[in-house]
């Protein structure tokens, strides 16, 4: 019976010790987007591409911004392995000075916290 019970156990550990290696991972297709020099009240959306590069199921849980200026949006359903998915961001155009916001991206993926970077320049077409 403890031959049986040792035997069961150690077969659980090892599966449980496999289960484990599985994890997804979160690789950006480039963790920075340069606007460039953009008009006042221009299209202020932009995309980031990822892959999930991992043999687990991607779930982005949360996408935070440095401000109010930057909303993202983060995918609603798992991504799978070997799949891709997008961060979409709009930065409110209407604000004229330079841009230099961060956005945090919270998954479970092996590296659970990414931080990407938004950059560029909103410039008033009039000069003014």
């Amino acid at each position: 019976m403890k031959k049986l019970v040792l035997v069961l156990f150690v077969g659980l550990l090892g599966f449980t010790m496999t289960a484990q290696d599985k994890a997804a991972k979160i690789e950006f297709k480039s963790e920075t987007i340069d606007y460039g020099t953009i008009e006042k009240g221009s299209d202020g959306v932009r995309v980031f591409e990822f892959t999930n590069t991992g043999d687990a199921p991607l779930i982005v849980s949360d996408v935070k911004s440095s401000c109010g200026c930057t909303i993202p949006k983060k995918p609603d359903a798992p991504i799978m392995p070997g799949e891709t998915g997008e961060i979409q961001v709009k930065y409110d155009t209407n604000r004229v000075n330079p841009i230099r916001k961060a956005i945090t991206v919270i998954s479970n993926a092996d590296t659970p916290t990414v931080v990407l970077k938004i950059t560029g320049e909103v410039v008033n077409p009039d000069g003014k």
